[in-house]
């Protein structure tokens, strides 16, 4: 069985649907066992669901993108990780990101190099999307990897979108596609180790 984790934090619930995305992804995978964990309003994971995350195989960071950066409740719990830093308790596991902002740009690769260095502090083995981008005049929101993101999956929901409204089909199923692309990743590394 390989054990997938996603800690992710949402403000308003768009980035919620992107993780649930990134979930049914890796769930897609045979063997993969995956467990998703919304940090709270205050940046906290419970200790069980802390602890959890030193038996995944790989853990998938989320948060949206807030004035250029994750959310602060993102930032607590990557100061949190001092913990599992300091034993290199992390050390090996397969990592990703995804983010969501209301703009096409808003600094969305910010976000994702903030998770690429946060893993990168704890050893692990970071997984891009591995997606062609979609960007010719034919593309549009619908098209997987609209938004082009190579890093990490970037989702895109308008200020006034509601959860139900975005992220759109696209940046779901450019999600999907990392979920499914790090399950299959921390399937082969576990094998091969």
């Amino acid at each position: 069985m390989t054990k997938v984790a996603i800690v992710y934090f949402s403000g308003y619930g768009h980035t919620v649907k992107q993780a649930e995305a990134v979930a049914a992804g890796a769930a897609s995978v045979e063997g993969a066992d995956v467990s998703v964990y919304r940090l709270s309003q205050e940046g906290d994971l419970t200790a069980d669901e802390f602890e959890a995350l030193a038996s995944a195989d790989a853990i998938i960071y989320g948060s949206p993108t807030y004035m250029g950066g994750p959310a602060w409740q993102f930032k607590k719990f990557a100061d949190a990780t001092s913990k599992p830093w300091f034993t290199q308790a992390w050390k090996d596991k397969i990592a990703a990101g995804f983010t969501n902002s209301a703009t096409v740009n808003g600094d969305k690769a910010s976000t994702v190099t903030y998770f690429f260095t946060l893993a990168q502090q704890h050893g692990q083995v970071w997984v891009g999307t591995g997606l062609l981008p979609a960007n010719t005049k034919a593309h549009g929101p619908d098209d997987v990897n609209w938004t082009g993101g190579s890093a990490g999956a970037l989702a895109i929901s308008p200020a006034d979108a509601s959860p139900e409204e975005a992220p759109r089909k696209g940046d779901l199923d450019t999600a999907r596609l990392l979920g499914e692309r790090v399950a299959k990743a921390a399937k082969r590394w576990g094998a091969a180790t």
